[in-house]
């Protein structure tokens, strides 16, 4: 996927200025930034949900998103919670799965492998509306792949999670990593791009401000060297303590 110098302004706000990055097949590319920095509007660019004001956005080698047969290469799972409450799990999911064009045996067959996916399939026949903030999550990451797509853009999809359903998350995006997949993930935590990410760019005001490794970017901007202890995190505290099934009772 190649964004060059995109550009999106809404009226005096100019959301993105300039952007420009490749994500290198099979990686995992990283936006990094604050709120506010550009990231969900580039993701709209790069779904085509968004019409840039300047630039041109490749996917995969087979054009722009605004074509269907490259929107169909582009699995989106958006910030915003995209699911509809009156409906059980399953339900939401046949009901994507028809907008992706699926029908019959594959249709289900993808909709069982996307509650597995989510850790939901006790949970399939229970209505959205009634699930926790992390199964919503979950559900929301699966509904985005149901057609097995080979790009994937991730919209801060640990936002608002608990701790067992943010694990499995990234437990998920990993194996994804090892399956071939290409994935843009966009945060404003440090330690997810650490953990996930091939590459980062670091985003501000619309504008890339570094491209490189996490490595690449502390040995070029992090200062002078300093000698560290490694310990474990609070959270691998919590998850070892707490344990890391997941809590949807």
């Amino acid at each position: 996927m190649v964004a060059r110098n995109l550009v999106k302004s809404f009226g005096a706000l100019r959301a993105v200025d300039g952007i420009s990055f490749e994500v290198l097949r099979g990686e995992c590319f990283g936006l990094l930034g604050p709120n506010g920095a550009g990231k969900s509007t580039t993701i709209g660019m790069l779904v085509g949900a968004l019409a840039p004001d300047a630039g041109e956005v490749s996917v995969d080698g087979a054009g722009a998103p605004t074509r269907e047969h490259v929107r169909l290469r582009i699995g989106a799972v958006p910030q915003a919670i995209a699911l509809y409450d009156d409906l059980t799990g399953e339900e939401n999911l046949r009901f994507f799965g028809t907008l992706y064009g699926l029908a019959g045996a594959r249709l289900g067959e993808r909709v069982g492998w996307a509650l597995d996916f989510a850790g939901l399939a006790a949970r399939r026949r229970d209505r959205v509306g009634g699930y926790s903030g992390g199964m919503k999550r979950r559900l929301n990451m699966a509904a985005g792949l149901l057609h097995d797509p080979p790009v994937i853009l991730l919209d801060e999809p640990t936002a608002g999670v608990d701790p067992q359903s943010r694990n499995h998350i990234f437990d998920r995006i990993e194996a994804l990593k090892r399956d071939g997949r290409t994935l843009l993930y966009t945060t404003h935590y440090m330690e997810e791009a650490e953990r996930l990410c091939d590459r980062v760019a670091i985003v501000d005001a619309g504008r890339v401000l570094a491209i490189d490794t996490v490595e690449g970017l502390i040995a070029r901007h992090g200062g002078p060297p300093v000698t560290r202890v490694e310990r474990g995190t609070l959270e691998t505290v919590f998850l070892r303590l707490t344990g890391h099934a997941l809590r949807d009772a």
